[in-house]
């Protein structure tokens, strides 16, 4: 009964704080809207669907603050967004009951608030009967492979890869990798094509109308968005995406695929002694677990490595730690070069595990698995319990929730094994050897072992475990530290003088703050951004 009442109490104060924030953004947006200048030159395009429904998150939060900062500067800005414009959307779905009614009514009030005082291109939804005939008896095979050009267009006209478009959302919203062949199934897929055609169509119309300089979206992995990147970058439009950054409230900016993470690093650059100070004193904090990634704080509470682990460890010969990802994360469809996924990588380790009876395997499940809304339908226990694996004696897992020391872990390892998971850059800055299956953002350069194909990656975890030793090149180290510098001190773009976790800490609210501020003169992520938008810059803060 009490959690009843806690639960209610919260709901009616995320409400409360919603609210208000909704009131604080409409008032600034609307005097921004009094504010700007008369525009000038061609516009940039901003495209919103998939970046919240009924609350302000971190991505909208750096849409909406950068496009204010254009217009002040009297840079013309386009709006396109979202009303109704599609039968089923990413954020909408419900999974467990996916013929549930989009929640439309609170995401187009919660994008009025935000386009106050001046008026978007809205987009509403028309079913296609052609597209809707030519879906209608196709399975998920066929659906994910699926193209399509309309009737109405002329001869030759290119057809669009609406299946591959729409195949990461149908993951990333139900949770799992391998889709089920099922109506209930299919019939979401059916819907997620027909609303990414029409989002084609309507964000065709909205491009020649308007002919912007260059397109921003967010991180191009939903289908929304996915539909309006395509479409863009066919016309020869310049596309920027942008996630949330490495650091707390900061964002990431590119020229390239946001969730691939794309960093320029000069060959000449070298840490000088005050910026290997300041990685340093970030490694320590994020060695004991003091970290948060995309509002989420994973380890409250970090855990050494317990005496039962210690007894067991030391009845082998070596220790090998097999680091995991979250199957359906929009990090997948980078990763997946080498092997067809993780479990397909998985699966051979196994067989190794088999035939090294000598060696104690850890295999450690993301913490993101069982993340709150969030969680993984097809997860690293169930392959598991599939597989039996742990009831070979050389295996111990960890779970999702166990808060066991990865770094004590790797401290003790001979090498480590990682799809494309962040801790194996950690695990190369701590001098060890990394064996990497999945291509990952750090694996753009030589920082880890990154065989090219299923037979290389086989062949070096025989000779990795078969040696006595291990040697691990220097520039692995030396670009691990000149990666993760750039991640976390050029590339995440400071918006914490704007935007302030909000109750969930996911989403975020407006700070008070007045219009001068978003000058970039007096914001060095505004003026990393606009500068990259205007004069085809970086997106880097300046050292």
């Amino acid at each position: 009964m009490e959690s009843l009442r806690e639960f209610y109490i919260q709901r009616i104060k995320r409400g409360l704080v919603r609210r208000f924030n909704n009131l604080k953004i409409a008032a600034v947006a609307r005097e921004v809207a009094r504010r700007e200048p008369r525009p000038r030159g061609t516009p940039i395009a901003f495209f919103k669907a998939s970046t919240g429904i009924d609350d302000l998150s971190w991505n909208s939060g750096f849409h909406l603050l950068t496009s204010w900062a254009l217009r002040l500067q009297g840079v013309p800005v386009a709006y396109f967004a979202c009303n109704s414009g599609m039968s089923r959307c990413v954020l909408g779905t419900n999974r467990d009951d996916p013929a549930r009614p989009m929640p439309c009514r609170t995401c187009v009030y919660q994008s009025s608030s935000l386009y106050a005082g001046i008026g978007p291109h809205w987009f509403g939804f028309e079913r296609d009967g052609d597209l809707e005939r030519a879906l209608e008896n196709l399975g998920i095979e066929e659906l994910s492979r699926f193209e399509y050009v309309s009737p109405a267009h002329p001869p030759g006209a290119r057809t669009i890869p609406l299946g591959q478009l729409c195949l990461p959302s149908m993951r990333w919203v139900l949770r799992i990798h391998h889709l089920n062949d099922d109506e209930i199934t299919r019939t979401l897929f059916r819907e997620y094509i027909l609303s990414a055609w029409n989002v084609a169509r309507h964000f065709s119309e909205f491009l020649e109308e308007t002919k912007p300089r260059a397109v921003v979206v967010f991180n191009g992995q939903f289908f929304p968005e996915a539909v309006a990147r395509w479409i863009a970058r066919e016309r020869g439009l310049r596309v920027i995406t942008h996630e949330v950054g490495l650091q707390p409230s900061t964002a990431f900016f590119t020229d390239g695929d946001a969730t691939a993470y794309p960093i320029h690093i000069p060959q000449e650059f070298e840490l000088n002694d005050g910026q290997n100070a300041r990685l340093d004193a970030y490694l320590t904090k994020r060695f004991q677990g003091d970290f948060t990634m995309a509002g989420i704080k994973f380890w409250p509470e970090m855990k050494g490595l317990d005496e039962a682990f210690l007894r067991k460890a030391a009845g082998f010969k070596e220790v090998v730690p097999v680091f995991t990802n979250v199957i359906f994360d929009t990090s997948q469809p980078h990763a997946n070069t080498v092997f067809e996924d993780m479990f397909d990588w998985l699966d051979l380790v196994q067989e190794e595990i088999r035939s090294h009876p000598e060696t104690l395997f850890v295999i450690r499940a993301h913490p993101d698995e069982l993340r709150v809304r969030k969680s993984s339908r097809e997860t690293v226990a169930g392959w598991i319990e599939a597989k039996h694996v742990t009831e070979l004696p050389n295996v111990v897992f960890i779970g999702p929730r166990e808060s066991l020391s990865s770094y004590e872990l790797i401290q003790r390892s001979k090498f480590v094994m990682v799809y494309n998971s962040t801790i194996g850059l950690e695990a190369s800055l701590m001098g060890k050897p990394v064996l990497c299956a999945g291509r990952a953002r750090f694996t753009q350069y030589p920082t880890v072992f990154f065989p090219q194909t299923a037979e290389e990656v086989r062949n070096r975890m025989k000779a990795f475990l078969e040696a006595k030793a291990i040697f691990v090149p220097q520039e692995f180290v030396r670009n691990a530290r000149r990666f993760l510098y750039y991640q976390l001190f050029r590339t995440s773009l400071p918006f914490g003088e704007f935007l302030e976790p909000s109750i969930r800490t996911t989403q975020t609210r407006l700070k008070s703050f007045v219009l001068d501020d978003l000058n970039p003169q007096r914001s060095v992520a505004l003026d990393a951004i606009l500068d990259g938008l205007l004069h085809q810059g970086d997106f880097l803060l300046k050292e």
